[in-house]
């Protein structure tokens, strides 16, 4: 039984984010629930990360939005951002995910995303919708958006480390189960 709770994960970049939200993901889904939005994954080139695709979780769906060989009016660090593929991906699947599915996932609110007034307001319509939701959440960015998601009484917020990464999944499935922990 699945309430209608909303987590965020965050932690620092390459804490384990979007790892223990893809556990959470594979331990939810032999329960045959529903479940779509986004995931963000690193391209890696040897140890360096070189870009990032967006990926529908419903339909498979994927796009580079971000890599340090795009050239763009939207730079975070050496990577150039493709905001209209994020939100054709990303957007698109968020706003499938509130219509059509049990649990809404999206990951990540990073520094990249909130380029886009069209992510941000999916986000937000995502947020405001009645169903449960995990979400990432970059750290230390200051956006007013994951100010705004910090603030929210109703998202209970955790923060992977390398010490609970690997139980934070299964904390993360209690809550959802409505259990106090």
């Amino acid at each position: 039984m699945i309430t209608s709770i909303k987590i965020g994960i965050t932690g620092l970049p390459g804490a384990g984010k979007t790892n223990a939200l893809l556990r959470v993901i594979e331990m939810l889904s032999s329960d045959e629930i529903k479940i779509g939005g986004m995931i963000n994954e690193p391209i890696v080139d040897g140890r360096k990360r070189i870009g990032f695709t967006v990926r529908n979780i419903m339909t498979g769906e994927s796009l580079t939005f971000a890599h340090t060989e795009f050239e763009s009016k939207i730079m975070i660090g050496k990577l150039g951002i493709d905001i209209v593929k994020l939100e054709e991906v990303g957007v698109k699947a968020i706003m499938s995910a509130c219509e059509e599915c049990d649990i809404i996932v999206i990951d990540e609110v990073g520094k990249m995303e909130v380029e886009s007034q069209a992510f941000i307001d999916a986000v937000k319509f995502a947020l405001d919708a009645d169903k449960p939701m995990i979400i990432t959440l970059h750290k230390k960015s200051r956006n007013p958006l994951l100010q705004d998601i910090r603030r929210r009484d109703d998202v209970r917020i955790l923060e992977v480390t390398p010490t609970n990464r690997n139980l934070l999944p299964h904390k993360i499935l209690r809550l959802m189960n409505g259990e106090n922990v």
